[in-house]
């Protein structure tokens, strides 16, 4: 391996976030290694004699779980188990692991589920490698092999029961973004790394009660709240799942279903941990899966979090040079707030039409419509009319024209 690895990070820094999920999945973490090849060995990955090094080592310290940093081949998995006489998982079976124990809504349990199954599926024949895989004939096969075959019709049924499943969620999704949409309420998605702050800033500027704990995909499960701008303009903010450097694809794919929300957005809210030395890694791991999810070209607004932690303003402003516009706060401390807002009514102001009304003071019905689908500036009841300044979407000017010139 390059002294700098994927995307430009070090294998060091790459297994220091792997011991971080190990313990956020409840490992006690005694030992690492790095093996530098100019490409990973078919049968061990790391090679036999370092796999046979590595096994001696596990033994002594009676280790009973090894964790690769790349994804394994279903036969890579095994030739490893046997040398090393105990249980071997690879990153994406971790972070498959660690999701199904953060997972708390049905929708949620399902999606990881659906990611197991898959990244499972292929994996099925080292489950059944003790029992016989003799063939004697038709109707005569080995116990193993029957079995195996059972299992991964099995599998495969759950999957494609699961599927529908979601895409029952999925259609749900649409009918209350639908609904939504019909109060012309711009919606903006928080993303950003994992354990980068998300919650907590959609606590503090919401007053949500979502789960904050200063540990790896703390939450899973998607939450939208509103949010009342001191502009008056209504605004709804999702958080999302956290993202991380290499997240199995077959997770992005199980989770389509709630990473909706990201795709029609009309703003993206990218919170990034800037007191990490990752930082910049870690923007550019949330961007790739931004990519994938076919949202990278979306209006976004970059947060700078956790200030409170830094102890010089050099790094930060070379980010915020690097970045116009972007805000930096501490969700924490509540700091920056002020500013966050306002940048964010400035962020959605663009899709807004300004327009001052004369509007009668019996049509009450007018002024409520203008409060929940406008951002009303400025309002004086003490004329004949009430004069109105409000920002409306577009293609909602014609409905109020009536009282443009009144």
């Amino acid at each position: 391996m390059d002294r700098k690895g994927w995307n430009g990070v070090t294998p060091r820094e790459s297994l220091d976030e792997l011991a971080e999920l190990s313990t956020t999945a409840g490992g006690i973490v005694v030992g690492e290694g790095i093996q530098r090849l100019g490409a990973p060995a078919a049968a061990t990955f790391i090679g036999s004699g370092k796999a046979l090094e590595y096994a001696g080592e596990c033994r002594e310290k009676e280790v009973d779980t090894i964790i690769f940093d790349e994804e394994l081949s279903p036969a890579q998995s095994r030739n490893l188990e046997k040398i090393f006489d105990c249980k071997i998982l690879d990153r994406t079976s971790l972070i498959l692991d660690i999701f199904a124990m953060r997972a708390r809504t049905r929708e949620g349990k399902m999606q990881v589920e659906l990611a197991q199954l898959q990244h499972l599926l292929p994996r099925l024949t080292r489950f059944w490698s003790h029992l016989s895989r003799q063939k004697g004939g038709i109707g005569m096969r080995g116990d193993g092999e029957t079995q195996l075959e059972t299992d991964r019709r099995r599998v495969q049924v759950r999957i494609e029961k699961i599927q529908e499943e979601l895409e029952t969620v999925r259609k749900q999704r649409a009918t209350q973004r639908q609904g939504r949409q019909r109060s012309l309420w711009p919606l903006a998605s928080i993303v950003g790394y994992t354990n980068a702050g998300k919650s907590t800033m959609l606590n503090c500027l919401t007053g949500a009660s979502v789960l904050v704990e200063d540990k790896l995909f703390a939450t899973l499960d998607p939450t939208t709240r509103r949010l009342r701008l001191p502009t008056n303009q209504n605004v709804l903010l999702s958080d999302t799942v956290g993202f991380i450097r290499k997240l199995p694809h077959r997770l992005v794919e199980a989770f389509k279903a709630t990473l909706e929300e990201v795709v029609r957005a009309d703003l993206l809210l990218h919170v990034v941990d800037i007191s990490h030395p990752q930082a910049f890694e870690q923007i550019e791991a949330v961007n790739s899966v931004l990519e994938e999810l076919e949202a990278g070209g979306k209006p976004t607004l970059m947060i700078f979090n956790k200030i409170d932690r830094m102890s010089g303003d050099g790094v930060l402003q070379r980010y915020r040079d690097q970045y116009p516009n972007s805000v930096a706060i501490s969700a924490t401390k509540e700091i920056g707030i002020e500013a966050l807002l306002q940048e964010l009514g400035n962020a959605l102001r663009p899709s807004r039409d300004f327009l001052e009304l004369n509007v009668p003071h019996e049509n009450s019905g007018v002024m409520a419509r203008l409060y929940a689908i406008g951002q009303v500036v400025e309002c004086d009841y003490s004329g004949p009319s009430t004069r109105v300044k409000a920002r409306v979407p577009p293609h909602l000017r014609s409905e109020f024209q009536a009282f443009l010139e009144g």
